[in-house]
């Protein structure tokens, strides 16, 4: 990027049929002619522990002291640069106080880069450079000139010891550029995410919905378990996990526990895949409601109480909820009084909803007493007195005193007339 560097014409490149007079104008177009600032083009012809001398054919070899030979610290001229080896350096000084010329050349590659790396940033491209140093808030990263990496963008996830990055070559996206402040940001999360987004849309696309995949849970939340297919995770909701009831997740999987899922549902929209560990194994209702009709008596597990009755299991994913009117014979206050968690009992299937999937159990009808019992037997239920709405009235009347307005009227008149109140 940018002009080309300048250099010096050979003497060897001019012609031998030289006359005198033209001679001395052959050997001027020889003569080197630069600026400060100018990019020289060169080759090192000696090294010292804290400088680098270049021939760049002007009338005295050039000096690249150490600081200007590299953006890196604590090297040493040999680990930068070789004999013979054709760099280019940048003019800092024609002549400093000591007459010599002073060269860079970190400050003739910095020029080189900027322009790539503009380039790249404005075509949304890369960088790739070595991790070189570790600052406050990140890394320095040598693309060239010294590209600053913070740490909130290392990664996926936040890093918390940097120091494993040094000497790692890592790919990043130019994020901030300020060549006046001589600052570039970069950031290798925006590389990997992007890089995943891409890896993510060509999983999706040959992923479909109904087939069968292996993966590990990555993780159990409580709403689920996140399996991890090889290239994205999905998610297994908990009512995917069993054909039984599930309280939480741990009780079915565990991280990093191996699993065959069936893919439900692909959102590529929102990159998001929705999977089923029960579907991949045999419905246990298809089978019971073949094998088993109203009437029959089964033996199962009390699984939970609630005020209304409880719920027995009587097979690796059926289960249906007994009363609490057919728990026992006699009234039963609370269920949990007469049953515990685990408890083995017998039922008798009452009711079967195929297309909820919901069995309905009775405790008492599956006792030898209940069908014993004499036909048409019922317990006596205590019942309130009907009361007519007559009876109703005069109960009403009854509260209320009785009261005769004319005598107590022809009273009051009574009691005037004898005090001589209202006479003229």
């Amino acid at each position: 990027m940018g002009p080309p560097a300048i250099k010096a014409r050979s003497v060897s490149s001019l012609p031998d049929d030289l006359g005198p007079e033209d001679f001395e104008a052959a050997i001027a177009e020889t003569v080197l002619e630069f600026k400060e600032g100018d990019i020289l083009e060169g080759h090192v012809v000696n090294m010292g522990q804290d400088e680098v001398l270049v021939d760049i054919g002007y009338k005295s070899e050039g000096v690249v002291p150490l600081k200007e030979l590299s953006i890196r610290k604590n090297v040493t001229p040999d680990q930068i640069v070789s004999i013979g080896q054709k760099i280019e350096v940048l003019v800092i000084d024609k002549e400093d106080e000591q007459g010599r010329l002073i060269l860079s050349k970190k400050r003739a590659l910095y020029e080189r880069v900027w322009g790539q790396i503009e380039a790249v940033k404005e075509h949304k491209g890369t960088v790739r450079g070595t991790v070189i140093e570790v600052v406050k808030g990140g890394l320095i990263v040598d693309i060239g000139l010294r590209g600053f990496l913070p740490a909130s963008l290392v990664d996926l996830r936040r890093v918390r010891d940097l120091e494993p990055f040094i000497g790692e070559d890592i790919e990043a996206k130019v994020i901030e550029l300020d060549r006046n402040r001589n600052n570039v940001v970069l950031s290798r999360r925006a590389y990997l995410e992007e890089a995943q987004a891409e890896q993510r849309g060509a999983f999706l696309s040959n992923l479909t919905v109904g087939e069968t995949r292996t993966g590990s849970v990555s993780s159990v939340v409580n709403f689920g378990a996140f399996v991890d297919l090889g290239g994205m995770d999905g998610l297994v909701h908990v009512s995917e996990l069993s054909w039984k009831h599930v309280n939480h997740p741990s009780e079915v999987v565990k991280v990093g526990q191996k699993v065959t899922v069936k893919v439900l549902e692909i959102d590529h929209n929102r990159e998001r895949i929705s999977l089923s560990i029960k579907q991949t194994t045999a419905d246990p209702w298809q089978a019971f409601s073949l094998q088993h009709e109203v009437g029959t008596v089964l033996e199962g597990e009390v699984i939970k109480t609630v005020p209304f009755g409880a719920f027995v299991a009587v097979g690796d994913g059926v289960e249906g909820l007994v009363h609490v009117s057919e728990i026992a014979m006699h009234r039963v206050e609370s269920p949990e009084l007469e049953l515990s968690i685990g408890q083995r009992v017998k039922v008798k299937l009452t009711e079967m909803d195929e297309g909820r999937r919901r069995v309905s159990f009775s405790i008492k009808q599956a006792l030898p007493e209940f069908s014993s019992r004499p036909s048409g037997h019922r317990p006596p239920r205590r019942r309130r007195p009907a009361v007519s709405e007559f009876e109703r009235a005069d109960a009403r009347e009854e509260k209320q005193p009785s009261f005769d307005v004319d005598a107590s009227l022809e009273a009051i008149l009574q009691e005037l007339k004898e005090r001589g109140i209202g006479r003229r």
